[in-house]
């Protein structure tokens, strides 16, 4: 059997004839689309195997229409075509389900991409034909074929082959087209009319196809430079480039244009040419040759797939019959150098280069002459000389540089590196102005869709490693720093307050008995600034502490723990720790290792903060004013001690702030987007014992030690819910107009929460949160489900939770906190002077993250408003 020409029937050669043709190309594809893998495979092995058996009549074809190549090399693409592309996707996965994640609930399903504009190139008309139509087989597209207007009898023979072959095997009739009269017309509206070209031809025919509108893959211009560097093997290297250039008279894009030849074996390297049948040029010849390769600037087509004893004639010089190539010695790498350029011809630069840094700049230069994004070569010994290789990695803007490989078979892959893909079209990225860099296969000529099911993300629950709890139990748990770990030197953090006041003795008088050395850094104030962190940190470096010890309420556990890192990692940023993340667990930042020099203890002095239990902490910038609240789980403290003797005597003030500070955790975290089982329970039962202890701690402080104790455990829980559900926005809003007007943080919360609680609570909010656990505003059923774990009664939800927040606002009268912003005698211009600056920074304060109720700037500041005159203010 030998390929025939397709008789002249319903010839494609107009417009209405291809929009005709295209319309029955649609149709099939149409229905091609429906079918299996297996029928896929079938027709795609059919195919395969009728090209291959055509790789003869096609070559001699594709050699007596276009005058150029050679038969035995086009044979070898043709079967390159069909049997190393059939190798390469024959157990492909190119319909339905390509994968699927149960677990994680996605599946990726492939689709056809529809109709293929498929342009052949004149050097390659019937592999390229064979190479595209087996992609379009395979990815259930179907296929119209643009022929070069030289080249049209043997591509449109080389697709009818494809095409009987598939038809045969099951595919639909008109599953591959071609246009049976080529014109530029007719291109540009198949073009226009696909749904994906792939286009493969000159720089002309690629720029029309990505200015065409529809998706398109073309592939540049190759200029392939090739290094041979003095480690290589230089037999090996120069009979691997002869057997590359030669190769269809060096019509393959990836083939050698240039030989660089580094100093110390250039001699030795031209010799071997001229023995293995290459014939270098004297200054004369080299001349005339170059006055061939161009004619007005661009590559003479009358020299493209010619033997070298041809254009030697034409250009008007002798050389034996049997020359494999012509190699002009040049020394210019600039564009006004013929021999730059791209030759597709057995023709090849030779260039002498002083060492192997100038190699890499000559090859520099001609890859920018007309080859970016193609293919780069370099001989050398790939086993000592690694540095060399990375060095050419870099300088070349090649998608393929090729190591001891011939480039021409090295370039379209799978010849010489198994792992490189096999195709007969080579993206060059966007060096090359393609949109792929890579060898072009079945994945590009596909749709993939993702279905991505709804999933929650892996919850968490984190807590110091060790807890201590009772009151009196000071002294017991600080003794497992000498007995269980060895410790030497205790640094202990507080305030001036509590050590002039004696809180710190119990610490220092147990690590004294314990022969542990110690000193006390006592500067820390109320809101912690960035400077005394820096401080501190600089006197435990000198110090040179194991372990940390930090004493008192928020102020200090926070400055500890900051000091703490900057302490083990002094090299950090302290805007990077800062960074707001959306999902702690993605954070861009981070947070170093913590507690490889210092164990961190943190001992509370007062019930409120939960900061013993917390990875969080809020620092001032001392120049600017801002609060920065800081977290990560390195910021964990190893070991918590809450002992209520620390607490006994803490004045009303202290008690009432941190009291409805701890109300607020338990709150926040209970409605958080982010609440899971595990605090709610610690949220829950810290909102009751707070109900039932603090007016006693508050009224009756020292005289009630179950009050203190009970608020001191309510205190812990409710730091351990929102360590891990996190707070909103009532924080966020607190933190801010403390900043700003230097209220309690406590009293700032105690302020804000019910009105907060409000807005958190509306049953269609203007913008929900998002976190894939929280699936609709269901705000007002969490805070009901609160007022019942508390004994509220009402006959609705509604009236639940009305009387949820009477008591809140009962219980907040009972310890002495005011109504409204404006009773702290916070000025009213200079609040609403700082109103706009206070709502966008509260809104983008980390807090704000985790509410459930979504707030719009506007929304922040209406609730301030509220809360500074008590009334709903617009």
């Amino acid at each position: 059997m030998t390929a025939q020409v397709p008789a002249e029937t319903n010839l494609v050669d107009s417009v209405d004839a291809l929009v005709a043709k295209m319309a029955q190309v649609r149709e099939a594809q149409r229905k091609f689309s429906t079918f299996t893998q297996e029928q896929v495979d079938q027709i795609f092995f059919a195919a395969a195997m009728a090209a291959n058996q055509q790789r003869i009549p096609l070559a001699k074809m594709a050699v007596e229409e276009t005058g150029m190549g050679v038969v035995e090399d086009k044979v070898i693409k043709n079967h390159y075509a069909s049997e190393y592309i059939y190798n390469k996707y024959r157990d492909t996965k190119t319909c339905g389900v390509l994968e699927r994640d149960p677990a994680y609930g996605t599946a990726t399903i492939a689709e056809p991409v529809g109709i293929v504009a498929a342009v052949i190139p004149t050097t390659n008309p019937t592999s390229t034909a064979i190479f595209k139509a087996l992609l379009a087989l395979k990815t259930r597209n179907g296929i119209v074929i643009s022929p070069h207007p030289r080249a049209k009898k043997c591509t449109i023979a080389a697709a009818k082959v494809v095409l009987d072959a598939a038809v045969k095997a099951g595919a639909p009739e008109n599953i591959i087209a071609w246009i049976d009269v080529p014109s530029l017309d007719l291109t540009n509206e198949v073009m226009r009319s696909a749904d994906l070209i792939l286009a493969t031809g000159g720089p002309g025919m690629v720029k029309a196809a990505y200015s065409s509108g529809k998706p398109a893959i073309g592939v540049g211009p190759g200029n392939t430079p090739a290094i041979i560097d003095e480690t290589a093997d230089v037999i090996m290297a120069v009979n691997s480039i002869i057997h590359s250039k030669t190769f269809d008279n060096g019509m393959i894009c990836a083939s050698e244009q240039s030989v660089i030849l580094v100093d110390a074996i250039y001699e030795q390297a031209k010799a071997e040419f001229i023995k293995r049948g290459c014939y270098v040029l004297n200054p004369d010849e080299t001349e005339k040759v170059r006055k061939t390769i161009l004619i007005n600037g661009s590559l003479n087509a009358k020299i493209v797939g010619q033997s070298a004893y041809r254009i030697a004639r034409l250009a008007g010089i002798s050389v034996p019959e049997d020359t494999k190539i012509l190699i002009g010695p040049v020394e210019s790498v600039e564009l006004e150098e013929e021999f730059a350029h791209e030759k597709l011809s057995p023709v090849l630069a030779m260039y002498r280069a002083k060492d192997f840094d100038d190699a890499v700049e000559k090859a520099e230069r001609l890859v920018a002459d007309g080859g970016y994004g193609h293919t780069s070569s370099l001989y050398i010994d790939a086993v000592s000389q690694t540095d060399k290789i990375q060095k050419f990695t870099e300088a070349m803007k090649t998608c393929r540089i090729l190591i001891n490989t011939p480039s021409s078979q090295g370039g379209i892959g799978d010849l010489y590196n198994f792992k490189l893909a096999p195709s007969l079209t080579l993206g060059c990225g966007s060096w090359g102005g393609n949109s792929v860099s890579e060898n072009v296969g079945v994945k590009h000529l596909l749709n993939i869709k993702t279905v991505a099911e709804r999933r929650e993300n892996m919850l968490w629950f984190r807590a110091p490693e060790k807890v201590y709890f009772k009151k009196g139990c000071l002294p017991v748990a600080l003794d497992e720093l000498k007995t269980v770990m060895g410790k030497k030197k205790a640094f202990v953090v507080t305030d001036s307050f509590l050590f002039q006041n004696g809180y710190t003795k119990p610490i220092t008088d147990k690590l004294d008995e314990m022969g542990i050395t110690h000193t006390t850094f006592f500067d820390v104030e109320p809101d912690p600034t960035l400077a005394c962190a820096k401080q501190g940190a600089e006197a435990m470096r000198d110090f040179g502490p194991d372990c940390i010890i930090a004493i008192g309420g928020g102020s200090a556990m926070d400055a500890a723990k900051i000091m703490w890192v900057l302490y083990e990692h002094p090299e950090v940023d302290f805007m990077d720790m800062a960074m707001r993340f959306m999902d702690i667990r993605k954070r861009v930042y981070t947070f170093p290792k913590m507690g490889e020099k210092a164990y961190f203890v943190a001992i509370p002095t007062s019930a409120g903060t939960g900061s013993e239990v917390t990875p969080f902490a809020v620092i001032t910038d001392e120049e600017t004013g801002v609060k920065y609240p800081l977290a990560d789980y390195e910021l964990l403290p190893k070991m918590a001690i809450i002992d209520a003797d620390l607490m006994m005597n803490a004045p009303k003030g202290l008690t009432s702030a941190s009291g409805i500070d701890a109300l607020t955790h338990s709150l926040e975290a209970y409605a958080s987007m982010m609440a899971t089982s595990y605090t709610d329970g610690l949220a829950l039962q810290a909102m009751k014992s707070i109900f039932t202890y603090l007016p006693r701690a508050y009224e009756n402080g020292a005289n009630d030690p179950e009050a203190r104790e009970k608020m001191a455990e309510a205190s812990t829980m409710a730091g351990m819910a929102f360590a891990n559900a996190f707070l909103g926005v009532c924080h966020s809003m607190a933190h801010k107009l403390g900043a700003f007007h230097h209220l309690a943080h406590g009293v700032a919360n105690a302020l804000l929460i019910t009105d907060v609680m409000r807005f958190n609570a509306a049953e269609t909010p203007r913008k929900m949160g998002t976190f894939p656990q929280y699936q609709y505003p269901h705000t007002l059923d969490r805070y009901v489900e609160c007022a019942e774990f508390l004994g509220i009664q009402g006959s609705s939800k509604e009236e639940k939770f009305e009387n949820f927040l009477k008591a809140i606002e009962e219980l907040k009268a009972k310890v002495g906190i005011k109504k409204t912003i404006k009773d702290y005698g916070v000025d009213e211009k200079y609040f609403l002077d700082t109103l706009d600056d206070m709502v966008e920074k509260a809104f983008d304060d980390q807090c704000t993250g985790a509410n459930p109720r979504y707030p719009l700037m506007s929304e922040i500041k209406e609730m301030y408003l509220k809360a500074y005159y008590g009334k709903e203010t617009v």
